[in-house]
C-alpha cells in the first residue's frame, strides 16, 4: 500500500470499496500540505489542526457519499476544501467577535448570566398559549401538516405519505 507509484485515484477508489487502508495512505501523503495551506492563512497551530481535521473529515464525507469527481486532482480539491473552511473560521470569528480578559481568559468562560425575569418568562408563557390558540384555529388539513413538520419533525415526503397527497400539496398547506 506504500508505494510511492500508486496514484490518488487508485487509493480512492480502494477507499470507496472499503480499505481503510487507502485512505490512511492519502492522508499520510498529503497531510502536510494541507495543514500548511491552512496554518499560513490562520497562523495558529491548533486553529490549524482542528481545520485540518475538518477538512478530512469533510474529504471523507463527500467520498463516502459518492459526490467526489475524480478528476486527477485530489490534492487540489482537498487544499480548496482547506482554504474555504480557513475562510468560514475567520469569518465566524469576524461574525461573533471574542472577547478576551485582562488575564487572557475569554468574557464568557466567566460571566454568569442573570436569570430570566418573571416578565420575559410570563410574555413567553402568553406568546406560546397564543400560537396554540392560533393553530386550533387553522384549517384541519393546515393543522395537520404544521404539527407534523414542526412538533413531529417529519420532512415534507414523509408528511405527503401519511397524508396521501402530493409533497406540492404538503408544501402549499404549510405555507
Amino acid at each position: 500500500m506504500n508505494k510511492v507509484g500508486t496514484s490518488d485515484s487508485y487509493l480512492i477508489s480502494l477507499y470507496k470499496n472499503g480499505n481503510e487502508e487507502a485512505f490512511a495512505e492519502l492522508l499520510k501523503r498529503h497531510k502536510s500540505k494541507v495543514f500548511t495551506t491552512i496554518y499560513l492563512i490562520v497562523k495558529d497551530r491548533y486553529v490549524a489542526e482542528d481545520l485540518l481535521q475538518d477538512t478530512f473529515i469533510k474529504v471523507v464525507k463527500t467520498i463516502k457519499s459518492g459526490r467526489y469527481n475524480e478528476e486527477g486532482k485530489f490534492l487540489p480539491w482537498v487544499q480548496r476544501i482547506a482554504h474555504n473552511l480557513a475562510i468560514d473560521f475567520f469569518r465566524k470569528v469576524k461574525r461573533y467577535p471574542t472577547i478576551v480578559m485582562e488575564d487572557g481568559s475569554k468574557v464568557f468562560n466567566t460571566l454568569d448570566f442573570a436569570e430570566e425575569s418573571i416578565e420575559s418568562l410570563k410574555i413567553k408563557e402568553d406568546t406560546v398559549t397564543l400560537m396554540k390558540n392560533l393553530i386550533q384555529e387553522l384549517p384541519d388539513s393546515q393543522k395537520e401538516v404544521l404539527i407534523m413538520r414542526h412538533y413531529m419533525q417529519m420532512s415534507f415526503q414523509e408528511i405527503a405519505d401519511a397524508t396521501d397527497v402530493s409533497i406540492n400539496t404538503a408544501l402549499g398547506r404549510m405555507r
